[in-house]
């Protein structure tokens, strides 16, 4: 298999499970709209010896040599897939096996990608959490915005016409989020359903001495005047996309997975406002990765 290192593209890394494959299929598919090449890559761990895991386990004299048939088997099948879902960009389809740790690998990747995509779920016990560890690993330290798979469910591919949405408060990986957003949905052809809830966020502040209730109906028209704001520059860009703007005084995550349930793909930032930076991934993005059911894209922004 060649390497594809140097090319900016699309990243996608495979380990074999159910989730990871979905993950190909929806990268080759997402590289060819952009017309850039797709990196296929594996990433196997090297066993170092002593470690608590393998410390009392003997290694089978050929463990390395079955390690590698593995491999090949696990990035021929994803190659395949790749292949087979975006034929008309095969030629710029490569696959790559690389000997290191999961997680530092796919993130010195994400430093030359346009995207790095993952399964939700992969391999074992640990990964077969709600956000795998390596998922959440990449997720948290990647360079460039991270596609979240899951697995296919019978039944429940979204429409091709069904909108994109996007979850929008303010913060820098939001506004990234929202570029993302037109982008993808500019390419598919769909429309946009930019969400703004501002309970959690917004331009007010505490409330001063003597405040007096506000109506909400004048909040909310407030609010719909900064969304429109935010939305302003990006319909300009993309005068193709359509855009419903939705203002709500609710928790964002539920109002969010709610929309996505009529959707093909969200999208979010992964810290917003109030976030810090030693989570994961910020509260709501990681509700909506977890249960949405359908491709979540990550918007990074640098520390």
């Amino acid at each position: 298999m060649s390497g594809a290192r140097d090319q900016v593209g699309v990243v996608v890394g495979v380990d074999g499970s159910p989730a990871s494959l979905a993950a190909v299929e929806w990268a080759a598919r997402d590289a060819e709209m952009r017309n850039v090449p797709l990196s296929v890559v594996h990433v196997v761990a090297p066993i170092v010896a002593g470690t608590p895991s393998w410390s009392e386990v003997p290694i089978p004299p050929d463990y390395s040599q079955r390690q590698e048939e593995e491999a090949l088997q696990i990035i021929g099948e994803a190659h395949r897939i790749a292949i087979d879902a975006a034929p008309g960009n095969a030629e710029a389809i490569s696959a790559e096996i690389l000997h290191a740790q999961p997680v530092p690998a796919m993130v010195e990747l994400s430093n030359h990608a346009l995207m790095i995509v993952v399964g939700c779920r992969g391999q074992g016990a640990v990964e077969q959490a709600l956000l795998g560890s390596i998922s959440a690993g990449i997720a948290h330290h990647a360079h460039c915005p991270v596609a979240v798979i899951h697995q296919h469910q019978t039944g429940a591919s979204p429409s091709p016409d069904a909108p994109v949405v996007v979850g929008i408060d303010g913060s820098p990986a939001s506004e990234q989020a929202t570029g993302i957003a037109f982008d993808e949905a500019s390419r598919r052809g769909v429309g946009l359903v930019a969400l703004h809830a501002w309970s959690d966020m917004g331009p007010i502040g505490v409330a001063p001495i003597g405040w007096a209730p506000i109506e909400w109906r004048n909040i909310k028209d407030a609010e719909e005047e900064v969304l429109a704001e935010r939305l302003s520059g990006w319909q300009e860009r993309y005068p193709d996309v359509s855009v419903e703007r939705i203002v709500v005084c609710d928790q964002p995550g539920l109002r969010l997975l709610e929309h996505a349930a009529k959707a093909q793909l969200v999208v979010l930032g992964s810290h917003g406002r109030g976030g810090f930076a030693g989570m994961l991934l910020g509260s709501v993005c990681a509700a909506v990765v977890h249960n949405a059911g359908i491709p979540v894209i990550i918007a990074r922004t640098t520390a």
